[in-house]
């Protein structure tokens, strides 16, 4: 796989974004283990982050990585008035947005 090992221009984030915080939390749900949905979490942010950084530099990456960790922590007082699923896919769906129209496209 050649995608993002030796280019990471060649990466697109949004589905990145939507692994790290659907997958973060369904693996930290699934275990039991928060730190371990934390652990997907931070590697999907870095993934991304190191492809906002070489494709549109520093302050984009500043306000997309700013943006996924807001929709992280978004999430838990979201989840309590709408439910864990709901929450999820709200925040989600906002930074997987942002992360394709700001990151994703030339």
């Amino acid at each position: 796989m050649t995608c993002c090992a030796k280019d990471p221009k060649s990466l697109k984030t949004a589905p990145v974004v939507a692994a790290g915080l659907i997958g973060g939390w369904q693996i930290a749900r699934a275990t039991g283990v928060r730190p371990i949905g934390g652990v997907v979490l931070a590697a999907a942010g870095v993934l991304a982050g190191r492809s906002w950084l070489a494709r549109k530099g520093p302050a984009t990456t500043a306000a997309l990585s700013a943006g996924y960790l807001a929709a992280f922590g978004l999430s838990h007082p979201l989840a309590k008035r709408i439910g864990a699923w709901p929450s999820v896919l709200v925040v989600t769906s906002a930074i997987t947005a942002a992360a394709h129209y700001l990151g994703d496209r030339n």
